[in-house]
């Protein structure tokens, strides 16, 4: 299990090991041959404008590094070029608090619902700037209302219930803001075939005559009543409509959705929040349906109102629902669909396609359409989607929303805030990010607005594409080979037609046998050592994925990785590798600085190295006597025992007597020494946690003294578990019995094939026999 999880971090160690050296190689991958391209490649990458940084053999991309790999080559921060993004808000003006009741009503264009209103960003490539974006629904901000009504002959009824709607509506609508203003308009069809009948008489009333009814000649559109805050002149002009009638259930709405979209001026639309109730009791036609009245041209998305009514129905075909989508939107105008309940399913699918819309269930004869209307228009309202303009190439956006109650949203979630109330605040963290200069690096503007309100937030981009220091740059400096380049940044950026470092070399008048003679070391067939190009006559070394990994010198003939390892680790981890040889670090030596000159690894118990019987080599002693052994050249088996090795020194510590007496402090300081007044008294082994020997000794005088000798030693064992014999036995049983079953299966499929043949010889053979029969019986 242990070595399982071990070889599994190794992995992953290995696949990290990995993916770090092919994301820092990003930098020196582009082959960025001046600042400018440098800092385009991605926010990581840095370029060092020290003149004397590159080393032989090194070409101008090596300039484009990371930062710390620049800085690891040599190049001070001060000499690395890293230009940053930043953010600066331009326009700030604080959100309205704005109670309906005040005395003082402001107009629509002084009332602020989100802030700030413009921003400028500096972006680098690779770079998000982040901003942040707050959004306040205001109290009484005006409303304009288009009642957009169907009026073919199935919505007769309906018609009767909503000429008393301006009155009504405006008095519920002034619970909401005390600036609203109303209008309406109707809409039938085409006035094609097949579309409604084309006869004479059923122009004139294309209402059926059984009942008697009377109705308007049919039309595509009309604008009746401009938006005015008048209820009274609502209900007095819709009194005086009439139904009219067509052939088909599916309507025209579309084309008059798109009048009303784009014909602002005759519609009356202000700057304000704007609603469409489009009321209808059937389906609609969309792009493509004209080609059954001949018509192909596709709608156009401009006013052709003459005289309030659509002239151009039987030129243009219907919009499309994207159509209509775009033009909703520039015009921030909210629909509210209100059908039947028949066509629910219908028009919630085509809700689902228009941003800010709603559906609302109209009873038969509209009779609510009033709470319909105002229900819609709090559930718009209590929604605040963010759209943004069309992004420039290369450009990206994300959003992050916080909402009411602390809910945040991420991705498309993170446009929207929902259940907002008037006076509630929330915000939207945004994140800009451009993966490229555009081609010109000219300045772009977006827009970033709440769909259906009229409020937008300018964001101008500025691209960082050249670094700060190439404004300083030096054209037809001599410093590029005679003025053939402009020397910035720490390089030469070379005019067209010329290469090399220093612009030295031109593309047309050299030979590339000439420039490659250059580049062979001793005259030799290889360039550049096969590990670079030769590029005008100079060596040009290649770029490792591993961006700590490089080639160097004039011919690309040494490297810092191609050095002695130990233990899988270059240089043995305790030097570098300079041109593939081991530079080692102080205390170490060795072709892979494996071998350490420290000798506390050597020290023996008494102080000495290697017992004073051996030489201390990279840590390890070499016992050069050879009756001694062990890590410290302690042990010595055929010695004799401990008990006369130390009789001399016991004797002349504890007597000051023996042969050592006039060299006790120089040859017996190795061991302490403590006296016991009885013999009794010493340590006995039973009491003791080390090994001691017991001594008695007799001296010149013929008497007796006794003595114990211990050394204390920490020793710890390290053995190897053993191998866990169940699975290996079980592994071998069911190995044995897989492969068993696998020889049965296959001598059974053996078998299987030997016997259908023999019996297809027999079925064969028979009727061979059958046929002979017959043979004979015929004659």
């Amino acid at each position: 299990m242990d070595l399982r999880l071990l070889s599994i971090a190794t992995l992953l160690g290995i696949l990290c090991f990995c993916s770090a050296q092919q994301e820092g190689s990003d930098c020196i991958k582009a082959n960025a041959q001046s600042c400018g391209e440098c800092i385009q490649v991605a926010e990581k990458c840095g370029w060092c404008t020290d003149t004397d940084f590159l080393k032989q053999g090194e070409s101008k991309s090596a300039r484009c590094d990371e930062l710390q790999s620049l800085i690891t080559k040599g190049c001070t921060k001060a000499k690395i070029e890293n230009p940053r993004g930043s953010t600066s808000i331009n326009k700030n003006k604080p959100v309205t608090n704005r109670k309906k009741d005040m005395a003082e009503k402001l107009k629509a264009d002084q009332i602020t619902q989100i802030q700030p209103q413009k921003i400028t960003l500096n972006l680098r490539s690779g770079e998000a700037q982040t901003f942040k974006l707050k959004f306040k629904r205001a109290e009484d901000y005006p409303i304009d209302l288009y009642y957009l009504m169907d009026l073919s002959f199935s919505m007769k009824d309906d018609l009767e219930n909503v000429k008393n709607l301006g009155t009504d509506l405006m008095r519920e609508m002034k619970e909401v803001t005390s600036d609203f203003h109303i209008g309406f308009g109707s809409f039938v069809e085409k006035t094609v075939m097949p579309y409604i009948s084309t006869t004479p008489a059923r122009l004139l009333n294309p209402c059926t005559s059984t009942n008697n009814d009377t109705c308007t000649s049919p039309f595509s559109y009309k604008n009746v009543l401009k938006l005015t805050e008048d209820g009274e002149e609502f209900n007095s002009l819709v009194s005086k409509q009439q139904i009219s009638g067509n052939l088909d259930s599916p309507e025209g709405g579309f084309d008059a959705i798109m009048q009303v979209a784009v014909c602002g001026e005759a519609i009356g639309w202000r700057n304000v929040t704007s609603l469409l109730v489009f009321s209808t009791d059937a389906g609609f036609h969309f792009a493509g349906d004209g080609k059954l009245g001949g018509i192909v041209l596709p709608n156009d998305g401009k006013c052709h109102l003459e005289n309030n009514m659509y002239t151009m129905s039987h030129y243009y075909d219907y919009p499309s629902i994207a159509h209509l989508v775009q033009k909703l939107s520039d015009n921030n105008i909210q629909t509210i669909f209100a059908v039947t309940e028949e066509f629910q399913p219908v028009y919630k699918e085509l809700k689902n396609l228009i941003p800010k819309s709603a559906v609302g269930t109209l009873s038969s004869n509209s009779s609510n359409v009033i709470k319909l209307i105002i229900d819609s228009y709090n559930s718009l309202s209590s929604e605040v989607i963010l759209e943004n303009g069309k992004l420039p190439e290369g450009v990206s956006i994300t959003y992050k929303s916080i909402c009411k109650n602390g809910w945040v949203g991420t991705g498309e979630n993170g446009r929207k805030c929902s259940n907002i109330s008037i006076g509630d605040e929330v915000s939207f963290e945004i994140a800009i990010k451009s993966e490229k200069c555009p081609p010109e690096g000219n300045s772009e503007t977006i827009t970033i607005k709440p769909l259906g309100f009229t409020e937008n937030v300018e964001i101008v981009l500025n691209f960082i594409c050249e670094c700060e220091c190439s404004k300083d740059g030096k054209p037809l400096s001599e410093m590029c080979h005679n003025g053939n380049g402009t020397f910035e940044c720490g390089a030469c950026r070379c005019n067209e037609g010329r290469i090399g470092r220093l612009c030295e070399c031109s593309t047309d008048e050299v030979r590339t046998d000439d420039l490659d003679a250059n580049c062979r070391k001793d005259n030799g067939t290889d360039i550049c050592s096969n590990n670079g190009d030769c590029v005008c006559g100079t060596c040009e070394c290649k770029k490792r994925e591993n961006p700590e990994e490089r080639y160097s010198r004039k011919f690309c003939e040494c490297d810092n990785f191609n050095c002695d390892r130990s233990n899988n680790k270059l240089c043995g981890g305790h030097g570098r590798c300079e041109c593939r040889v081991c530079i080692c670090d102080a205390n170490y030596t060795g072709s892979a600085c494996d071998c350490s000159l420290d000798t506390s690894t050597c020290l023996a118990a008494n102080k000495q190295i290697c017992n004073g019987r051996g030489t201390c080599e990279c840590g390890v002693c070499k016992c050069t006597n050879p009756k001694f052994q062990g890590p410290t050249c302690e042990i010595c088996p055929t010695c004799p025992g401990v008990c006369a090795e130390h009789k001399d020194c016991v004797q002349c510590q504890a007597f000051e007597t023996g042969e050592k007496k006039d060299t006790c402090k120089r040859d017996c300081s190795y061991f302490n020494l403590i006296r016991v007044k009885d013999r009794d008294k010493l340590p006995q082994p039973a009491d003791q946690s080390y090994p001691l020997s017991h001594c008695k000794e007799r001296d010149a005088n013929d008497c007796w003294f006794y003595y114990t000798y211990a050394v204390r030693n920490h020793t710890e064992r390290e053995c190897p578990a053993g191998p866990d014999i169940i699975p290996i036995v079980a592994g071998v049983v069911a190995g044995i019995v897989l492969i068993g079953l696998a020889l049965l299966l296959i001598w059974k499929l053996l078998m299987i094939i030997h016997d259908r043949r023999e019996f297809a010889k027999f079925e064969k053979e028979k009727m061979n026999a059958n046929k002979k029969t017959n043979k004979h019986l015929f004659y």
